[in-house]
């Protein structure tokens, strides 16, 4: 494995930085204050391809690959995490058109997506739980050459602005009985209700996804009948995992950058507190598990982008990045002290969105079920 990034990563990195600075970090004070995503942002995230990065150039894509994608939302995350998972969910919602659409569903619906003037979501958690994809309840029935929809998704990222929801359903019996649906604004029968107030990723939509004889034509289908949970948890397991994971880098860098401000500019004692043993050693436990996160992340895009099997390394990747950065962000409130808990500092905000990211695409302990399945055999 080469460790060294390609000329085009290291300018990606470098410009992504200063798009993140100069157009996510006026918008993070919004999106904390009233909750709402930012639309604007969304479509120049698209107009900068950052929407189509990992999409091939023979679909309207960038083409620069996974470890790119896992670059860009790092960088992003940096600065806001909900920013960077606001773009994290166009990479998952687009991937099942991607990889599972039809022709005509593709050129129906990827220029929109890629170009961020289409926002998609992909509906798979029930009130029944979201880790276990064959609880779902949701129904889809035929009738002549419809299918009709009836039931409810919840937790579902983009539920009241998206234009397009991938939809997981029950078409029939055991594991192969589940189908997976595209699914328009505006179709009779489907709606978003109940509207999230999330502790964190504040400006990052979440909300109810309703199904009351939500009547599609047959091409609404996606992927074969009996596809369903392949479509989605190739979404979840390669995109949805590796994103929370990169949104988990940047944080992590965001707690070390807060700390190192915070240690050298608070003096205590007539010195910084940067020179008290304490804080250098948070520091240095944070700084150890960002280069550990980040091997993690970077290895399971390299599979990914070789097309090797790697949903294992994303669960791992996953789990150790996003509970990383939690620890990381508790350390940051406690070399802030008092400080760490006023709204007019980060570290609140990174600790808060760090809690968020944990069960985003699978908890904790679903990733350590996978994890150990593989190591017991």
């Amino acid at each position: 494995m080469d460790f060294g990034f390609t000329e085009e990563q290291v300018l990606l990195r470098r410009s992504v930085r200063e798009f993140a600075d100069s157009q996510v970090a006026p918008e993070v004070a919004r999106m904390e204050e009233s909750g709402k995503p930012p639309l604007d942002l969304i479509r120049k995230m698209g107009e900068m391809g950052y929407v189509g990065v990992a999409v091939p150039t023979e679909q309207g894509g960038s083409g620069l690959g996974h470890l790119a994608r896992i670059i860009l939302l790092e960088e992003i995350a940096r600065v806001s995490a909900a920013a960077a998972v606001n773009l994290e969910m166009l990479h998952v919602g687009l991937a099942p058109i991607l990889d599972f659409g039809s022709q005509e569903q593709q050129e129906r619906y990827l220029p929109g997506l890629i170009a961020g003037k289409l926002i998609p979501a992909l509906a798979v958690t029930e009130p029944s739980g979201g880790s276990d994809p064959a609880s779902a309840t949701t129904t889809a029935v035929r009738d002549g050459d419809n299918w009709v929809l009836n039931g409810r998704k919840c937790f579902i990222t983009n539920a009241h602005i998206a234009d397009v929801a991938t939809v997981l359903a029950r078409s029939g019996e055991g594991p192969k009985g589940f189908s997976a649906f595209l699914v328009a604004r505006g179709t009779p029968g489907f709606r978003a209700t109940r509207e999230e107030q999330k502790v964190g990723l504040r400006g990052c939509n979440t909300g109810e996804l309703v199904f009351e004889q939500c009547t599609l034509p047959r091409d609404a289908l996606l992927g074969k009948e009996g596809d369903g949970l392949k479509v989605a948890l190739k979404s979840i397991s390669e995109i949805g995992r590796g994103g929370m994971a990169a949104c988990a880098l940047g944080v992590l860098q965001a707690c070390i950058d807060a700390s190192r401000k915070f240690a050298k500019e608070r003096h205590l004692y007539g010195a910084p507190i940067s020179g008290l043993q304490a804080i250098q050693f948070k520091i240095a436990e944070m700084a150890l598990d960002l280069e550990a996160a980040r091997l993690l992340c970077y290895r399971a895009a390299w599979l990914k982008d070789r097309g090797q099997r790697c949903d294992l390394q994303f669960a791992q990747a996953k789990l150790f990045a996003t509970e990383a950065a939690v620890a990381a962000a508790k350390k940051t409130m406690d070399i802030h002290g008092g400080y760490g808990c006023m709204m007019d500092f980060p570290a609140q905000r990174l600790y808060r969105d760090a809690q968020v990211l944990i069960p985003s695409s699978g908890t904790s302990d679903v990733m350590k079920l996978l994890i150990s399945r593989a190591a017991l055999g």
